[in-house]
């Protein structure tokens, strides 16, 4: 019967050659001081021995990491639960896979932004991808990052950031409802601490008022449960409403539902909108704004890996994507 040969390690390199592990470990990883007799002994005895170093130990040894964290702000842990999320992580790890990194995915509590300094501390970490980012967490990202972090949504002058026109694509869809005839346009927002729902928000209430048209705004979080609800109070404070803007796709098919289940047609009654056009929103013909979700976070990683000098903002233009619900 034979017996595996197990790999050397870094203590048998360092017995072999008579040294210490913290000596052989400064010759590996060609860094620090050590004498040319041992830096000779520790070679030749990591060449005898078959010694490969583990590529994740010479990363942390480096300081260059060994996985990028994708970082999601957030009231609660749900927010994972978002499918702009899941094309996100996805983005990241296409981006990572050449490179042999893995990725790693973090809630970020909103009323607890220290989180991030805990899980930035780890060594591991080669670069951070920060989603739904606020000015706190912008002002915890570490020095040693610097370069490495790139902000999907509002940057600082140390985090570059990379995000979709909301405003752009916003404006476009309220342009076009004006167009067609409609007056009463309510819009289901996102969470007011978000940059990018107050962006789709200011451009709404921007095209209103040069129209001289009241602005209808119910909050909302992005998801189809809270379009179904905001649907009704919108109906309920305003009757006479003939478009609702939704702030996402997910948020307009909940708002279609329930106007449809309550006999209202769309969108002869009432136009509907949305914004991201996600793959259901062409089985659905809804019209919508386009959002290159994979584009924008591939660009994002690329920048953090590549370390490339990046602009303070990178802006992808989002286009409206006329269907039948509008």
């Amino acid at each position: 019967m034979t017996t595996a040969r197990r790999p050397a390690t870094l203590d048998d390199v360092a017995r072999a050659a008579g040294v210490s592990r913290s000596t052989a470990s400064r010759v590996i990883a060609g860094t620090g001081f050590a004498s040319v007799t041992a830096r000779q002994r520790v070679r030749t005895a990591a060449d005898l021995l078959g010694y490969v170093p583990n590529p994740a130990a010479r990363a942390l040894v480096h300081g260059t990491g060994v996985r990028l964290l994708v970082a999601v702000a957030g009231p609660g842990p749900a927010v994972l639960d978002d499918p702009y999320v899941d094309q996100a992580v996805a983005a990241v790890a296409r981006a990572c896979a050449p490179h042999d990194l893995g990725v790693a995915v973090q809630w970020l509590p909103l009323d607890a932004p220290e989180r991030l300094t805990q899980l930035t501390d780890d060594r591991g970490v080669a670069g951070l991808v920060l989603l739904n980012t606020t000015a706190a967490l912008l002002g915890l990202v570490p020095r040693r990052l610097h370069g490495r972090a790139v902000s999907i949504g509002i940057g600082s002058a140390t985090v570059p950031s990379v995000d979709i026109d909301n405003g752009g694509g916003t404006a476009a869809i309220v342009r076009h409802l004006y167009a067609t005839g409609r007056r009463r346009i309510a819009m289901v927002t996102g969470p007011r601490w978000l940059a990018c729902a107050n962006r789709s928000r200011q451009a709404y209430r921007g095209l209103l008022g040069d129209a001289g048209l009241p602005a209808r705004e119910v909050v909302g979080d992005f998801s189809a449960a809270r379009g179904d609800a905001a649907a009704r109070e919108v109906l309920r404070r305003w009757p006479d409403t003939d478009a609702i803007v939704g702030v996402s796709d997910a948020t307009a098919l909940g708002v279609i539902g329930r106007l449809r289940a309550d006999g209202i047609r769309v969108p002869e009654d009432v136009a509907v909108t949305g914004f991201d056009d996600i793959p259901l929103a062409s089985t659905v013909a809804l019209t919508t704004a386009s959002h290159p979700v994979r584009q924008i976070i591939t660009a994002a990683a690329t920048m953090v890996l590549e370390r490339r000098p990046a602009p303070a903002t990178t802006v992808f233009p989002s286009a409206l994507v006329l269907r039948e619900s509008a």
